[in-house]
């Protein structure tokens, strides 16, 4: 039977947008929208914070702790290591990879990338970013079996693929085998949407929307959509 770990990669120290983990939306902190919402799929076994181990990430750890989640740190620069160190010893069969980026992550999403993975083998899936697919960005996540994560682990040796987690995969395609797919809901079906928080723009245009921590993606596309019109 398999066991499925959603690993979120944070940090307090983003370039583009300092302490954006921490940061208010609507009343919560980024962190705490994304690790929420991931709460709500129904599939995953489990979920750890993997954070750098840097002393300026000391009050992410606390407050994720504080929602009861388990965190794991390690080398703030490779992002390979800390994040295959941080379910090591999980007995986990495949990694649900999600960026803290996504505060509008959405649970059920998420369940429909572990369905789709199992039931269409492959080496890697996705449906986090709309290439091949028509899934708005920032809504969905990323899976590897376990050992895969423990292959890259042990012979990717190059920094840029050190820090960008699953980079070494999608730089190198030929190798994988790499399958993506759409939303169940076509009324999902919006790759010109996006949702990350990469700058502050990006934040601000979230905090002036109305929405709440269990919004739908129904609703939200919806609320995009009319005052896009």
């Amino acid at each position: 039977m398999s066991k499925t770990i959603a690993i979120v990669q944070a940090r307090l120290g983003s370039t583009r947008l300092p302490f954006k983990m921490m940061l208010s939306l609507h009343g919560k902190p980024i962190i705490e929208w994304v690790i929420r919402r991931i709460q709500k799929s129904k599939l995953l076994d489990g979920v750890i914070v993997a954070i750098p181990d840097t002393k300026d990430n000391d009050l992410l750890e606390k407050f994720i702790q504080e929602l009861g989640v388990k965190v794991y740190r390690g080398s703030e620069g490779n992002v390979l290591e800390r994040c295959y160190k941080s379910v090591e010893n999980e007995s986990c069969t495949q990694i649900v990879r999600v960026c803290a980026d996504n505060p509008l992550i959405d649970g059920h999403e998420i369940d429909s990338l572990i369905t789709f993975f199992e039931k269409n083998p492959c080496d890697y899936a996705y449906n986090h970013i709309p290439i091949n697919n028509n899934y708005p960005d920032g809504l969905g996540a990323e899976i590897i079996r376990f050992n895969t994560l423990k292959n890259l682990y042990e012979v990717v040796d190059t920094p840029p693929h050190k820090e960008h987690f699953l980079s070494y995969i999608t730089d190198n395609s030929r190798m994988f085998d790499i399958k993506t797919f759409d939303p169940l809901d076509k009324k999902l079906h919006h790759p010109d949407m996006r949702f990350d928080v990469d700058t502050f723009d990006d934040y601000q245009l979230l905090c002036m929307k109305d929405i709440d921590i269990d919004i739908s993606l129904q609703n939200l596309i919806k609320l995009f959509m009319e005052k896009a019109s």
